[in-house]
């Protein structure tokens, strides 16, 4: 089995995915901008042979690249978890004649407008949105809409220049804010709590199924920097209060023609218990949540997940032990970080429940908050109560204090 892996250094959760890919016996090629030998030690370990290409980004030219030495490596696979890239993989295998996700497919899962175009087609509540590329257009779609909407790319990841508009003035804000995308995505705003809905997939039937929420809802985390952003992700997702989440989910999956590979969708639980549609990727998600999955069950999902790819086979039994919480922390101040507040008293408070403590160490330059979820460094901890995780974490969003000056 011989896999072409576009990206397999970048996002960091990709190192993983391309050690999973060579433990379930691929031979992994990997596709990048970077030289091989720039590539991290564990990434160079599990490729087969590397192709560096001048550019991702330049998608015609790189498929030229990609198909030309693909002709030569004869791969049974092109596959990419990183959402900027998933249209190119699609390319490569249409030129390919290769089975997998076609660009048609891809692009449902990327361009916004399409893809709740095509889930309202198929009668499933998404927020009411409009495309638009001028002023003009937003405030049509605005005004048609209603305040408050909400404001963000086309074919964005997390929540990146993603903004909520109460009135014209603040509108007017926001797309100069936004200016340098050609066009926006402008949708109703959905007051509620917000979650994620994520799969492993085979033949478009989800083999694993988990859901996490969000505290608080991401667009709030990306633009208060006091904020620090945190995640849970439940023991066990089939519970009455998260089903509508699921069972919308699986009708979105459905709805796009997913094929084979991870799903990563957020949807929003209204204060009368309507599932209403966010966004969803076909590709895994970022911000340590494949990690808090793995703890939550105690298996490989890297694994797990090219083993679906490459055989259409999903062994491992989730053990749906943990509730895993995960929290990214800001530093206080600009600068280097001088200090850090409390670490030894959360340790002694949580345990062998803290699992994960990776945290900027002093001397280091501060990072910049806008534009990393990861922040200044992240706790990842896990109980079999929900309450008790709840309040674990809470304590030490409130106890960890990191200054910077």
């Amino acid at each position: 089995m011989k896999v072409l892996f576009i990206s397999p250094h970048y996002p960091e959760e990709m190192q993983d995915f391309t050690r999973g890919l060579a433990e379930v016996g691929a031979q992994v090629y990997g596709v990048g901008e970077l030289p091989k030998g720039a590539l991290p030690a564990k990434v160079q370990r599990h490729l087969r042979d590397y192709l560096q290409i001048p550019s991702l980004f330049d998608e015609d030219a790189a498929v030229r690249h990609i198909v030309e030495a693909a002709r030569r490596i004869r791969p049974d696979r092109v596959e990419c978890l990183w959402e900027p890239c998933v249209v190119l993989a699609a390319r490569v295998r249409q030129e390919l004649g290769m089975p997998g996700m076609s660009p048609d497919v891809a692009i449902g899962f990327r361009d916004k407008p399409i893809m709740k175009q095509r889930l309202f087609e198929a009668d499933l509540r998404v927020p009411r949105f409009a495309r638009v590329r001028t002023a003009r257009e937003a405030f049509e779609a605005a005004y048609a809409i209603g305040y408050p909407v909400c404001v963000k790319p086309v074919a964005g990841a997390g929540s990146a220049d993603t903004y909520r508009v109460g009135d014209d003035a603040e509108l007017r804000a926001v797309l100069g804010a936004v200016e340098r995308h050609p066009e926006i995505n402008l949708e109703e705003y959905i007051e509620g709590e917000e979650f994620t809905y994520d799969t492993v997939c085979i033949d478009g039937e989800p083999v694993f199924e988990s859901v996490a929420q969000y505290f608080p809802k991401p667009m709030e985390g990306r633009n208060n920097e006091w904020i620090t952003p945190a995640q849970v992700v439940f023991r066990d997702p089939y519970q009455p209060a998260l089903m509508p989440g699921i069972e919308l989910g699986r009708k979105v999956i459905k709805a796009l023609g997913m094929t084979t590979g991870f799903t990563h969708m957020e949807w929003y639980k209204k204060p009368n218990g309507e599932a209403v549609f966010g966004e969803i990727a076909a590709r895994s998600p970022g911000g340590k949540l494949v990690d808090q999955m793995n703890f939550a069950n105690d298996f490989d999902l890297y694994r797990e997940t090219a083993r679906a790819i490459c055989w259409k086979s999903f062994e491992a039994k989730p053990q749906r032990r943990y509730h895993v919480a995960a929290l990214f922390k800001r530093a206080m101040g600009q600068g280097k970080i001088r200090r850090i507040e409390g670490l030894e008293q959360i340790k002694q408070r949580l345990g062998p429940s803290l699992v994960v403590t990776d945290l900027l160490p002093v001397g280091s330059n501060r990072r910049d908050w806008r534009q990393t979820l990861l922040s200044d460094g992240f706790m990842i901890l896990r109980h079999p109560d929900f309450r008790t995780c709840m309040d674990m974490m809470r304590f030490a969003i409130s106890t960890l204090r990191i200054h910077a000056s």
